[in-house]
């Protein structure tokens, strides 16, 4: 028997987790092993094309795409329906991890990591679309922790598996493993059934690619949006140094992404617990939390100059990101409209893609190559950040959720 187009339903009695829910964990974890994998090798494959002095690009350009894209993948989540949009972001991913390896010039592996920055542009806008139709509202913040867990697995195991891979084989297996496991995430979606309304559904036209001003940004999740911007700014500046304060620190080549696994490993800890946390007690303790840790973490990053402290960095600053992450999500949802939850969440995500492109620009730019400029790069992230604790505990006001007819 057939399902009706509503399909997998927001909840049944008792069961809250249905296997839309854990398929889309799965279809997460192999989006984002993905390209995540291929982080620890792009700035050594960069420099051998000729093109060092452009490392802060390689995460600056996935981020600018990523960035334009999300107003129009929010508009199609809410219109079209959540699996196109997914479809559509993995399918990209698959595509571009099978080209790196055609790639012979630095312009080329540019315009590359341009495309491939329209798989997170699309695909987790849809995710998190898809995961807040599923999931009711007392269990929302748990649910973004539990999505984020698979999430993080992936960021955790892609960055660690990526250098062993390649010394073991070569860099062309690990782009072509990249692309494999985008198609995978792509085949576990196959399995899925739409979540949209029917209401809502439009046939996709040309037409849905024009936006109005209300369609690029949604006004009502600006407080989280502004938090996402200066508590990412960070970590897209430690995707572009990490690696080589890595090996300035005495670390070997295979062991650059072992900051990356540590940050993850805590993150993945701290996601089980965070999201209830915030269910039970508010977001906004919770943000105030993490944000705290995180101006913690990152002047621990100013001062290391031993591979310990350097650890001890990557596991506290993957706590805050395990505090903050699925807060934020919970947080974007509650305060937009049923509606427009595709375009609530793809403006939390602009803002996450601004902050990290800037956060990889601006550190490419003060690094540049210079080991001694590192506490520098750190430092700006320091002071975002403590902006962001600022704003947490002055600009907004504290309150337990509240169901959404409150």
């Amino acid at each position: 028997m057939s399902t009706s187009k509503r399909d997998i339903p927001a909840a049944t009695p008792g069961k809250v987790y249905t296997i839309g829910f854990w398929l889309m964990c799965l279809s997460s974890f192999l989006f984002f092993m993905s390209f995540n994998m291929l982080l620890p090798e792009l700035p050594d494959f960069l420099t051998r094309l000729g093109g060092a002095e452009y490392k802060g690009l390689i995460i600056a350009l996935f981020t600018v795409t990523a960035g334009l894209s999300r107003p129009f993948s929010g508009k199609l989540a809410d219109t079209v329906g959540r699996i196109p949009v997914m479809v559509f972001g993995s399918l990209v991913c698959f595509i571009c991890g099978f080209f790196y390896p055609w790639v012979s010039t630095v312009a080329g592996f540019l315009l590359l990591r341009l495309l491939h920055g329209f798989s997170t542009g699309f695909k987790p806008t849809g995710t998190a679309a898809f995961i807040a139709d599923i999931i009711p509202y007392e269990r929302r913040g748990e649910a973004m922790g539990l999505l984020g867990v698979a999430g993080s697995l992936g960021m955790a195991l892609g960055p660690a598996i990526g250098p062993q891979l390649t010394a073991a084989t070569s860099l062309n297996t690990l782009f072509y493993c990249s692309s494999g496991l985008a198609l995978l995430s792509l085949v576990v979606q196959g399995t899925m059934t739409e979540t949209l309304p029917v209401e809502q559904r439009q046939r996709f036209s040309w037409k849905l690619l024009r936006l109005e001003w209300d369609e690029i940004l949604e006004p009502k999740v600006f407080a989280p949006a502004l938090v996402t911007l200066l508590c990412l700014f960070p970590f897209g500046a430690v995707l572009t140094v990490i690696p080589d304060q890595s090996l300035a620190l005495g670390l070997k080549p295979a062991d650059k992404g072992l900051f990356f696994s540590c940050f993850t490993g805590a993150s993945l800890v701290v996601r089980l617990v965070a999201g209830r946390a915030s269910d039970t007690y508010g977001r906004l303790p919770v943000l105030r939390a993490s944000a705290a840790l995180m101006v913690v973490s990152l002047g621990m990053l100013v001062l290391a100059q031993s591979v310990p402290l350097f650890l001890a960095a990557a596991v506290t600053f993957g706590t805050a990101a395990g505090l903050n992450s699925p807060t934020l999500y919970a947080w974007t949802i509650d305060l937009s409209d049923e509606t427009r939850r595709g375009r609530a969440v793809a403006t939390m995500y602009i803002a996450l893609e601004v902050g990290i492109g800037l956060g990889a620009l601006l550190a490419g730019w003060i690094f540049g190559n210079e080991t001694s400029r590192l506490p520098y790069v750190h430092g700006l992230s320091m002071s975002l950040v403590l902006a962001a604790l600022i704003y947490l505990l002055v600009g907004v006001r504290s309150r337990k959720p509240e169901s959404p007819s409150a």
